[in-house]
């Protein structure tokens, strides 16, 4: 059955079919794969943009992984043929494409590598798949296991098809030097300097093995035949392969060994997959991960992966894929997004502050970091770009030249959080110049000036503008005539400036922190002026002057931001706030999580925007959209509403059971970008992933888990310690470390006391605030609170 094993750093799924697209996902900083468990993939690396080395059975623009990416026959893989020479019986591991009924299966994905076992037949499969610290390249073993009483005949073959590489060259042969399938290509161009380049390109793709093959094909279409990758016609006949070439045709790496195994005797092999720029790098790569020693590049890359992602927070509940995923593979995936910026050489502003916001857990200084390099490519009238460039040589590109209006909001919030963790002041005093100003201007001027221009940025109602989109990248067409506003915007606007009114008043700016808090203040009063509806906030007023998000509507009828910082901002009242959780309640809440609005759009709205053409029920489009999903919850937290803010987190994970993995189709290891919504339109589709790991939500999950269901975080140059524990849960336990110091908490529930008792190392702590934190030590924490 599906479960965690190895103490919930690995998951196993023993059915292939039980949700086919299920995956794990292993990246460097110079690449990403995500492996599902059929053996289909999906990889991509920077040369120095986002490039891939195994490719469509066509051209096809160069993309990221689509939401529910599906995978045909030619999809690119990772496949190994195994003949039984006296039978002819095949089957192919991990599952695809023969898709033969299978003994026994086990996918294995783990913190940093991902195996599989497969028996078919007496013979037993076992592969496993890492990747080293730096280099792009796919590191597999494989072992084939005779598991009966008499010798086996077996050819084994391994197949990673290549794709169609290039419409002006593309080829490949066997290099005996290297004991390696090479395909080659030239990357497509017309302009002349468009040679010059791409000269660094790597144009090829190989596969090299640790010892000779016996033969190889490096033509699909030779190995494929009329059987069709199921039942290619080259391994039909019972014959070799027949050392073919690829001239301009699609290649493919294909390699046979032909074995005699003796009863409960084992082959083992070793593999290099990727680019190259040419042969001599393929020989130093070779050299490193074949060659070399293979478990030192394990640890190292484990290390890597577990040390270079540490958590500060390890947790002890009653729910135990809960903590699974909290202590491991929660802070694994914000790792993956801090540290690799989503492999671009331009995030979006709003997703690279988002990301470090989640790095504050894990690695402050990188946090640090991103925030002075995103004051930098501020202009000096305040204004944020739409993406902030990480490469002398980068340019903004796709949806980063679409103007969007909210990017300010996310310098002010991530800065604040930044300082409440780590009580580092002294960033405020960087300095930094701007896009357009040589003149540096401390951090504090930087985010104070980036408010001021949102202030500036108003109608004549004095609700902010959004151009073609704010934190909802698709809704382009509100405000594309300039004069749409955003409601979204004007709460967000106004929590972001209460947020920095505090930060300006503890650094002695009365001024400026007055300021701040009246402009918050104004805010909420058009935004309930304007936008409330009866029953709940409406999302913006479009160009023409028409209220969109309210109950008129058909369709687009409630949005689920409008309302999260609504109570985010203040601008709720006790009885706006019980009116419109009643109508996400009704509307919005389905049991695979809360969708971004409802009913979604089934046609084209053209003072909405492209949002309104996506299917419904994806992405924006009344999808359970997690990231907005995670503001709804942090909202909930914010107005004391915790049981409905841990029942918005925890929709988010899959079970790990099977009737929810297989309507899910995804394993729970990471948080997709959402979940099919539309559930009372569309139920049959509903809840399904997206399978997409790029998201800005675990930021906000992972923050939401230590500051508030755990309830300890930084404050001043002390610490707050106020959990919100599920109702549910009579006892947790957990150790937090904040600023070089480690707590060690335990939290109960009694029957005999009628308030919360906090104490620290055995002594009360009276309004739950400790005044100093001391690094080094270690607090001892009870936390009693009434049943």
């Amino acid at each position: 059955m599906p479960s965690f094993i190895d103490n919930g750093t690995r998951f196993h799924l023993d059915d292939p079919t039980l949700a086919p697209n299920a995956a794990g996902y292993l990246w460097n900083r110079r690449m990403m794969i995500q492996m599902n468990g059929r053996g289909y993939a999906v990889s991509q690396y920077m040369d120095p943009e986002p490039r891939k080395y195994a490719y469509p059975p066509t051209i096809a623009a160069q993309t990221f992984m689509q939401p529910e990416q599906g995978y045909y026959p030619n999809h690119p893989g990772r496949f190994f043929y195994v003949r039984d020479n006296g039978t002819g019986a095949l089957f192919s591991a991990p599952y695809e494409p023969v898709r033969a009924r299978l003994d026994r299966f086990a996918f294995e994905p783990g913190l940093s590598d991902i195996r599989w076992l497969v028996e078919k037949d007496g013979v037993r499969v076992e592969l496993r798949l890492s990747l080293p610290v730096d280099d792009v390249a796919e590191l597999w073993t494989a072992k084939v296991t005779n598991m009966t009483t008499a010798t086996k005949n077996l050819s084994f073959v391994p197949f990673f098809p290549v794709g169609y590489m290039s419409w002006m060259n593309m080829g490949g042969h066997f290099d005996p030097t290297l004991d390696a399938v090479v395909c080659t290509s030239v990357t497509p161009y017309q302009k002349v300097e468009q040679y010059f380049k791409n000269r660094h390109l790597k144009d090829i793709t190989f596969l090299a093995a640790d010892r000779r093959p016996d033969h190889f094909e490096a033509a699909q279409q030779a190995f494929e035949g009329e059987g069709g990758l199921h039942a290619p016609s080259a391994l039909a006949d019972g014959g070799p392969l027949h050392d073919g070439e690829a001239l301009y045709e699609v290649p493919a790496c294909v390699m046979q060994w032909d074995l005699e195994i003796a009863a409960g005797a084992s082959e083992e092999f070793r593999f290099v997959f990727g680019p190259a720029k040419d042969e001599a790098e393929i020989a130093a790569l070779r050299a490193k991960y074949i060659d070399g020693d293979a478990e030192a590049v394990r640890r190292a890359y484990h290390a890597y992966v577990t040390d270079g992602g540490r958590s500060c927070l390890e947790i002890r509940s009653p729910d135990e894929t809960f903590n699974h995923f909290v202590n491991h593979w929660l802070p694994r995936q914000v790792f993956y997004h801090g540290d690799t910026n989503r492999l671009t050489t331009d995030p979006q502003t709003r997703n690279y502050l988002q990301d470090a916001l989640g790095m504050l857990f894990i690695r402050p200084e990188a946090t640090r970091e991103v925030i002075l390099h995103a004051a930098s490519q501020q202009y000096a009238s305040g204004k944020m770009p739409d993406g902030i460039l990480l490469r002398p040589d980068a340019e903004l590109k796709y949806i980063n030249q679409v103007p969007h209006t909210d990017h300010a909001v996310w310098l002010a919030i991530v800065t604040k959080a930044y300082l409440d963790e780590t009580g580092d002041r002294a960033v405020l005093e960087e300095t930094a110049a701007w896009a357009d100003d040589d003149r540096p201007a401390g951090i504090r001027e930087h985010v104070t000036r980036a408010l001021r221009f949102l202030a500036a940025a108003i109608d004549e109602r004095g609700l902010p503008y959004i151009d073609q989109g704010d934190w909802c990248d698709p809704m382009n067409m509100v405000g594309y005539k300039g004069r749409g506003v955003s409601g979204w915007l004007a709460e967000a606007s106004s929590y972001a400036m209460s947020l920095w009114s505090e930060v300006c008043a503890a650094e002695g700016d009365g001024e400026t922190a007055g300021w701040l808090k009246a402009e918050a203040s104004a805010l909420i009063e058009r935004i309930n002026r304007h936008l409330w509806d009866g029953d709940w906030y409406g999302r913006g007023i479009t160009d023409d002057g028409v209220v969109f998000g309210v109950s008129t509507d058909r369709e687009g009828r409630i949005f689920l931001n409008a309302q999260s910082w609504a109570l985010l901002c203040g601008a709720a009242d006790e009885d706006r706030k019980a009116r419109l959780l009643k109508a996400i309640d009704e509307q919005l809440v389905t049991p695979y999580g809360v969708e971004i609005h409802a009913p979604s759009f089934t046609a084209m709205r053209e003072d909405v925007g492209r949002v309104t053409q996506k299917w419904p029920g994806s992405a924006e489009n009344g999808a359970v959209y997690n990231h907005a999903a995670a503001f709804y919850a942090a909202s909930l937290y914010h107005v004391g509403e915790s049981d409905r803010g841990f029942r918005v987190l925890r929709a988010m994970l899959t079970e790990a059971e099977r009737d929810d993995i297989a309507t899910r189709g995804q394993l729970p290891l990471y948080i997709p970008n959402y979940y099919r919504g539309a559930y009372r339109q569309f139920p049959r589709t509903a809840g399904r992933s997206s399978n997409l790991f790029n998201t800005g939500t675990v930021a906000w999950f992972y923050r939401l888990v230590v500051e508030q269901v755990c309830g300890l975080r930084g404050d001043g140059g002390g610490a707050v310690i106020a959990p919100q524990v599920p109702s549910t849960w009579q006892k947790l336990a957990f150790t937090r470390r904040l600023r070089g110091a480690t707590f060690n908490v335990s939290f109960t529930r009694e029957e005999s006391i009628a308030e919360q008792i906090i104490e620290v190392d055995g002594r009360r702590l009276e309004g739950g605030r400790l005044a100093r934190i001391e690094a080094g030590r270690i607090y001892d924490v009870t936390v009693r609170s009434p049943r």
